[in-house]
């Protein structure tokens, strides 16, 4: 049985390989991942997920697709994948000193049949962070691109003080959901 990752995150490649499992090809699905008008944290990481897991079944058909989404979330805002300087510095702002979920939503899709699905929520909260702290994890870089603009397998790890959850959730994979969903679908996992 052949598996394929629809990303292209290096992460969700290592933490893959962290239970055995090395996909047979990664075909990153290149959706428009924007919110929808009233669209809450949990329905919105769960759609994603789904939609590139069958967008990239298509293109692979008999294989398993494995189709992740992670959004970190305050309240009902979901805060965005950090690009820009600006927009890192808003999302450390708000993030300062507060509680927020980081919802990981994981589908495996195989053609004509309904994505197996699993959502995984991580509450954290980081420390009231000062302007330096601000401005030193700016200039480290590792948010580019991150979901809600730090990364807690990397530096951005400091700043948490708490967390209740799945820690491979929060980098971008829920490793005993994945496993069970791969072994549920009769993949072969140790």
């Amino acid at each position: 049985m052949r598996l394929v990752l629809a990303s292209g995150s290096p992460r969700r490649r290592d933490l893959l390989a962290r239970i055995g499992v090395v996909p047979d090809a990664i075909d990153p699905a290149d959706l428009d991942e924007s919110v929808r008008k009233g669209e809450l944290p949990r329905p919105h990481a769960l759609r994603l997920a789904i939609e590139k897991a069958e967008a990239v079944v298509a293109r692979h058909p008999g294989a398993l697709v494995l189709g992740a989404d992670t959004v970190v979330a305050v309240g009902r805002r979901i805060l965005p994948k950090a690009e820009d300087e600006a927009t890192e510095r808003e999302c450390l702002a708000l993030l300062s000193g507060r509680r927020h979920r980081v919802l990981t939503a994981v589908a495996l899709a195989i053609q004509g049949a309904k994505p197996r699905t699993r959502v995984v929520e991580t509450v954290l909260a980081l420390k009231r962070l000062s302007v330096e702290e601000i401005d030193f994890y700016v200039a480290h870089g590792e948010w580019r691109g991150k979901a809600g603009g730090y990364a807690l397998q990397g530096y951005g790890e400091v700043f948490v003080r708490h967390m209740a959850g799945s820690h491979s959730a929060v980098v971008g994979l829920p490793l005993a959901e994945t496993r069970h969903l791969l072994k549920s679908a009769g993949y072969p996992v140790g």
